[in-house]
């Protein structure tokens, strides 16, 4: 099993300390680009795939890299009902 595989197996278990750089990372795989939604956008991070023109909307968690439980299971359904995982 390689680490993208790794990497999709993972999230779907809800980790509790599922961390941002982890979903970056998949997200990369699926194709998705991240973007800063703007100078005044704070800690808000876009994710774009331009094939589909899908995009996923994140808060980028500070100062620790761990995201929220609920933001890690919107990820997942949201990349399940695109049919990703």
């Amino acid at each position: 099993m390689g680490k993208f595989e790794k990497a999709k197996e993972r999230i779907k278990s809800k980790p509790k300390d599922y961390t941002y750089s982890e979903a970056r990372y998949l997200l990369s795989q699926m194709g998705f680009l991240e973007y800063q939604k703007g100078k005044t956008s704070g800690s808000r991070v876009k994710f774009y795939r331009e094939k589909d023109q899908k995009v996923i909307l994140l808060h980028k968690p500070h100062p620790d890299d761990i995201m929220k439980p609920a933001t890690v299971k919107e990820l997942l359904e949201y990349l399940t009902n695109l049919g990703e995982l």
